[in-house]
């Protein structure tokens, strides 16, 4: 097993691809209660979009079977367009797999829903045609643990990366010092950001105090 990429993952190299968050989907995750995995969704999408990098949504028969990208998504992406389509491979659709290549793109972090196909089948694709393939896991929910396993099994012997999307951002993000990291931590929204921010708050007061 080899892995292509030699450099870090940068917001000039980077891509996000939402594969299928779907109401009708989501009902039946079972390896993440649906809020924590719709918050950890969202906010890997508003962090991304925090870094300024390109994001594909897509959904799958969205009218006939499985309805529409649950709602909180779409009001984090505001005027965003979720590609529907039919294939089982999101990249399999000419429209899905011209809006990934229009990122111009090498590194491409996938998530979805479902975890091992979803998510999956695209990533290996993505790997097999020399792209560097992330799959964001906590991002991607599936409907039993057996399914959790192989998939993960799965992307492991294609040689795509699995990490979660926290993680995923904050590689990106590379440095605390930036103007945009303030907003990439309260994107993800992680349940200790904000007594970190009273820590750094006291500190500051006292050494203004001092």
């Amino acid at each position: 097993m080899t892995y292509a990429n030699p450099e870090p993952m940068t917001q000039d190299n980077t891509a996000l691809v939402l594969v299928d968050h779907q109401v009708g989907l989501m009902t039946g995750v079972r390896d993440y209660s649906v809020a924590e995995l719709k918050h950890n969704v969202v906010g890997l999408a508003k962090a991304a979009k925090a870094l300024g990098l390109p994001i594909v949504t897509t959904t799958t028969s969205a009218e006939m079977l499985w309805g529409p990208a649950f709602p909180e998504l779409v009001v984090a992406l505001p005027g965003h367009e979720f590609i529907d389509r039919t294939s089982v491979n999101a990249w399999d659709d000419p429209r899905v797999a011209a809006a990934i290549e229009a990122t111009g793109r090498q590194n491409l972090i996938f998530a979805g829903v479902s975890l091992e196909v979803c998510a999956a089948f695209p990533a290996m694709t993505a790997q097999r045609k020399g792209y560097n393939a992330y799959v964001a896991m906590d991002a991607s929910g599936t409907f039993s643990q057996t399914k959790r396993e192989t998939g993960l099994l799965r992307l492991s012997q294609a040689g795509v990366v699995v990490a979660d999307g926290a993680s995923l951002m904050v590689e990106i993000l590379a440095d605390n010092a930036r103007p945009v990291a303030a907003e990439v931590y309260g994107a993800l929204d992680m349940d200790w950001a904000m007594l970190v921010g009273q820590v750094r708050s006291s500190v500051v007061s006292t050494d203004k105090a001092a």
